[in-house]
């Protein structure tokens, strides 16, 4: 496995992480809207998955099939601080914490001098929409936060 494909596979760990999350926060909250956004935000996570999967196969190597264990503490977490408050900014407001991990690991990539280039642009692609979905995820959780 080269460098860019170690890079690529770690960013979709991690991007599987947050689609796996928004599904399964979908099914947890009440509201209706949540679960709308919810689920176009699994969407958009599986959309980046599927592409970057297909640059890895493109390169000639496998692309990693699972989230992280950190991912899975998260949504755990996030499940309990859902049963001892507010279900909905609990839910949110992990979600977000998602989305800043995800963030984190693009700029990261991109920051990083052995990162190569090809696969600089590759993340240079997607991080419009990760940043929208992060900035859509802490808007909401201000907007929670403040109604509480």
């Amino acid at each position: 496995m080269n460098n860019s494909t170690k890079i690529l596979n770690d960013i979709i760990s991690v991007t599987r992480d947050g689609k796996e999350f928004y599904e399964h926060a979908a099914t947890k909250v009440d509201d209706s809207e949540l679960m709308t956004l919810f689920a176009r935000m699994a969407t958009v996570k599986g959309q980046v998955v599927a592409g970057l999967s297909s640059e890895i196969k493109a390169m000639g190597d496998k692309p990693a099939e699972k989230g992280t264990l950190a991912g899975d503490v998260s949504q755990m977490y996030g499940d309990l601080r859902a049963l001892l408050g507010n279900k909905d900014y609990a839910y949110v407001a992990q979600l977000e914490d998602s989305e800043d991990r995800l963030l984190k690991a693009f700029d990261a990539a991109l920051a990083d001098t052995d990162t190569p280039a090809s696969t600089r642009e590759i993340l240079t692609r997607y991080l419009p929409e990760v940043r929208s979905c992060h900035a859509v995820m802490r808007a909401r959780k201000l907007a929670l936060k403040k109604a509480a």
